[in-house]
């Protein structure tokens, strides 16, 4: 747990240390066998100090969420000694960077966005940084039924994790991509730890979803990328889909996602 005094996006970062430390094994991270018995089989703190070419009590107060200001040069020989991934080690930057203070507005899809969506032949929609649903056209609707949603869960984890109807669609891939969509939103939901929008969310995903605790807990974190998704629709039948998603000029925090049939 992160110490008394330090803000949301510091414990998030302590939290991530410690998650990927504590999975890691020596014999992963180059170590020689030996030394004293282990409680555990990651890393002990120290071990990842020395591995980053730092200061123990330093790296303590990091896992702690204690006020630390990292250099990049820092952040580059954790990441290193931590083996961590491409989109973990863009994310473990991130949450060293200064937070944003503003509180959470849900996104306003612009005009000429939100016309475009609406006529393309092929099913798309539009997030925000929330992964909140803003717009579809019909093709999507066909698919998602984003209509029948309420506003209020008008969200794609709430959708996937949460609705019955969202979870038959998926059937048996539905795990994988419940828990690859955790791990997506995770690197943005820890830039907005705190924030009622945010953990307003988080509470209706463990409500909903008795999975949802155990993957978050794991505190995996990966990019998003384009892929393929099998469905079984109620009318349409067998649907294998593959999807892109670009980011809107307009807002940056908007995402168009794009799915076409294979």
């Amino acid at each position: 747990m992160a110490e008394p005094g330090t803000n949301s996006r510091q414990s998030e970062l302590g939290d991530f240390l410690r998650s990927r430390r504590q999975k890691l094994t020596p014999k992963a991270a180059g170590l020689l066998p030996g030394g004293r018995r282990r409680r555990t089989p990651g890393l002990r703190r120290e071990e990842v100090a020395d591995l980053a070419g730092i200061g123990v009590d330093w790296y303590i107060r990091l896992e702690q969420g204690r006020s630390v200001s990292p250099s990049a040069a820092t952040i580059d020989a954790l990441a290193r000694a931590l083996r961590l991934t491409r989109a973990e080690h863009r994310h473990l930057r991130e949450l060293t960077q200064n937070a944003d203070r503003r509180a959470f507005v849900r996104e306003t899809v612009p005009p000429a966005v939100r016309r475009t969506v609406e006529q393309l032949n092929l099913p798309a929609y539009v997030t925000g940084r929330r992964w909140d649903i803003l717009a579809w056209n019909a093709a999507a609707d066909e698919i998602f039924a984003f209509s029948r949603l309420a506003e209020a869960d008008r969200n794609s984890l709430l959708s996937v994790l949460t609705n019955p109807a969202t979870r038959r669609l998926f059937g048996a891939s539905w795990a994988d991509e419940a828990r690859r969509m955790v791990a997506q939103f995770r690197a943005t939901h820890d830039l907005w730890a705190g924030d009622p929008a945010f953990r307003d969310l988080l509470a209706r995903l463990r409500e909903g979803c008795p999975e949802f605790i155990g993957w978050w807990e794991a505190h995996d974190v990966s990019g998003v990328a384009a892929g393929r998704k099998s469905l079984t629709h109620p009318k349409k039948g067998r649907l294998k889909l593959e999807y892109a998603s670009f980011q809107a000029n307009d807002d940056p925090a908007l995402k168009l996602v794009i799915y076409m049939t294979v």
